[in-house]
């Protein structure tokens, strides 16, 4: 919870700048690798909202650019001047790698007000090592800030077949919006409570979006420059090593991974009332109030052989495998509004659309947002 919060109060103060770790890029894009070893072959990968010297991901595609056959790199940084999270030039997070600092054409000003672009081709071996790697990447200032909504930025989008990146928590919505008008593939981060909003669970839906391979036990951890630290509650900040942690992260992709196709080893609900977890054995499938619908509070509860609509927690899209399962629906868009359905003298908790189930006589309890799944080929009751 304290995870959660804390990200909450960094998008409402626009702090955007985590930093992803090398180990998560590399697992979740070796989960792309497992499944279609070519999938970056010949393609344009862009990275925007990086910035090479500070973050892993422009090192890592430029060292791995031999390896995955990648035709061109391209990566994009933000100017410093327009980040809400810096307000002067001595907070700059900046690393020239790449002896930017000692190049012609670089100066403060230009670094302070405009992006930069780096670029790693196929067949351009700049010291003529006979290798492509993160010493043959050219740079060159943006003409504008970096921002991914400009034009300059959205013809870079258009000219890349893959786009990878950790955008702005506070504008994932408009940053997602922007890659499905590109028709791009992707793998970026986002929070997960994303999947809640009306702009992002019909791609969820319609399969257009689905969760990537994830963070190593759904531990996402952050770098972040240290004189960026906001107050972060005990247990997420860690001074020591400059990195936030948090639980409510994942990766939002397009790609297909192994992971996405694995099915789901379930139990029929006459063994998982008998046999299954307490919670499911307490809640016992109750129907809601309010939707034609059965509760599964958990995702192994799901009984095999239910041919009906099954309300399951968020946290089923870890294991949503589309050969197995539908998603029709989910609470948010789709329940009764309680009080059309509710008795005279029922207590309930208002609010927004949710499901509700009976735990008195007059007593309803609201849950919290739940997807709508159906079974594409439940097991007989026979089998």
């Amino acid at each position: 919870m304290a995870g959660n919060a804390s990200l909450g109060a960094a998008k409402a103060a626009k702090n955007d700048e985590f930093y992803t770790q090398w180990n998560d890029i590399e697992n979740e894009m070796q989960a792309y690798l497992e499944y279609d070893p070519d999938v970056f072959r010949d393609k344009v990968v862009l990275l925007p909202c990086d910035d090479p010297g500070a973050s892993n991901f422009t090192k890592y595609f430029a060292l791995n650019f031999e390896k995955f056959g990648l035709k061109k790199l391209i990566s994009t940084s933000y100017a410093p001047a327009s980040n809400p999270a810096i307000t002067e030039q001595g907070q700059m997070f900046l690393d020239f790698e790449l002896d930017e600092d000692k190049d012609e054409k670089f100066n403060k000003d230009d670094t302070w007000y405009r992006g930069r672009i780096y670029v790693l081709e196929h067949g351009i071996d700049l010291n003529n090592d006979g290798r492509l790697n993160k010493d043959d990447l050219q740079w060159d200032y943006l003409e504008g800030d970096g921002d991914f909504r400009s034009e300059e930025v959205t013809k870079l989008r258009n000219e890349a077949d893959i786009v990878v990146t950790n955008p702005p928590f506070s504008l994932f919505r408009e940053f997602l919006a922007w890659l499905i008008e590109g028709e791009v593939k992707f793998s970026v981060i986002g929070s997960k409570n994303s999947i809640t909003y009306k702009e992002v669970f019909p791609l969820i839906r319609s399969n257009q979006l689905w969760l990537g391979n994830g963070f190593a036990k759904g531990n996402a951890y952050f770098r972040i420059p240290p004189e960026l630290a906001r107050d972060f509650a005990t247990g997420v900040y860690d001074d020591e090593t400059s990195t936030v942690h948090f639980r409510n992260i994942d990766w939002f992709t397009n790609i297909e991974h192994g992971r996405r196709h694995e099915p789901l080893v379930l139990m029929t609900m006459e063994d998982n009332l008998i046999y299954g977890s307490k919670r499911v054995r307490e809640t016992a499938y109750p129907k809601y109030c309010n939707y034609d619908a059965i509760e599964v509070p958990e995702t192994k509860g799901i009984p095999s052989d239910f041919d009906g609509a099954m309300g399951v927690p968020i946290s089923f899209l870890d294991k949503y495998n589309p050969d197995q399962f539908e998603i029709v629906g989910a609470s948010l868009f789709d329940a009764i509004p309680i009080k059309k359905v509710a008795k005279p003298g029922d207590q309930f908790q208002q609010g927004g659309l949710a499901f509700y189930i009976r735990e008195e006589e007059n007593k309803l309890r609201r849950l919290y947002f739940r997807l709508i799944i159906r079974h594409r080929r439940p097991e007989s009751k026979d089998a």
